[in-house]
């Protein structure tokens, strides 16, 4: 019995000495700020407007998030490279950046379940000859360092092995833009989102789509410190309400235009 009570008071001892962690999502609200990191050279998903405003998808998902945690948004501008070291280092709160849910970044970062999905297609400029992802062997070619299409397009090149290809990275997809409109490269592969918004624009004569990319779906989520549970599980019920309440499907029209949403599900795959 004496044995049993001296264990008993040290729980209770141990008990009132274990100090209460507070996680991300409890600092974040206590904070009254939501720091979202967001690339803003990446139309339609974000970019900037004639005010020097942000605007685009990813910003107002980040604004949404914080409406509804009763916080106040700051969109921190941030490069695709520095997308994950933004976070790590403490510079923002969360990533609303298109970033791809690759194994490789999952062992750095945690993920929600996708809240958007990308087609890959080939821009280049009229009368270069390249009509589909194949006439791209011999070419010269780039993309923005550190995204999914950089890596697969890099691959093909590799494995091309043509003497007269190459492959170039640029920190930047309005670096890519400008190396295309100048001719230091012959075509890149984007989004067709950002294909389309960047013709769009009629700020580059001549740039068309060469057709799609032979990649899979690149579905994209949400990115936060991976053992921050909590705040990633809240990421996750937030990405199912903007769906189930339709506003997914509004702010696909009002920033990528006609046509339905991606599905964000992975076909036979509960996710």
């Amino acid at each position: 019995m004496k044995l049993l009570l001296t264990a008993a008071v040290a729980l209770a001892s141990l008990t009132t000495v274990m100090p209460a962690f507070a996680d991300k999502l409890d600092d974040i609200i206590a904070s009254g700020t939501l720091r979202c990191a967001v690339v803003l050279d990446f139309p339609p998903m974000g970019s900037r407007d004639a005010d020097n405003n942000p605007i685009g998808f990813d910003v107002d998902t980040c604004n949404d998030l914080a409406t509804v945690l009763g916080v106040t948004a700051e969109i921190v501008e941030t490069p695709f490279p520095d997308r994950i070291p933004a976070l790590v280092s403490g510079r923002v709160d969360i990533g609303v950046a298109s970033t791809s849910d690759t194994l490789e970044r999952a062992k750095t970062v945690g993920f929600s379940i996708p809240y958007f999905a990308f087609e890959m297609v080939v821009l280049t400029k009229d009368g270069l000859g390249i009509a589909d992802y194949d006439s791209l062997k011999g070419k010269k070619v780039g993309s923005t360092s550190g995204t999914y299409e950089a890596i697969a397009l890099e691959e093909s090149v590799t494995a091309w092995a043509d003497p007269a290809g190459s492959f170039r990275s640029y920190q930047t997809q309005a670096d890519v833009m400008l190396a295309l409109s100048q001719g230091q490269i012959d075509a890149t592969v984007v989004t067709s989102t950002v294909a389309g918004s960047t013709i769009a624009t009629g700020n580059f004569p001549g740039f068309i789509m060469g057709g799609t990319a032979p990649y899979e779906i690149d579905y994209v989520g949400l990115i936060a410190l991976r053992n921050e549970q909590g705040l990633l599980n809240y990421l996750n019920l937030f990405v199912n309400q903007q769906i189930r309440t339709g506003r997914y499907a509004e702010l696909y029209a009002k920033w990528v235009g006609e046509g339905e949403a991606p599905n964000l599900t992975v076909p036979g795959v509960y996710y």
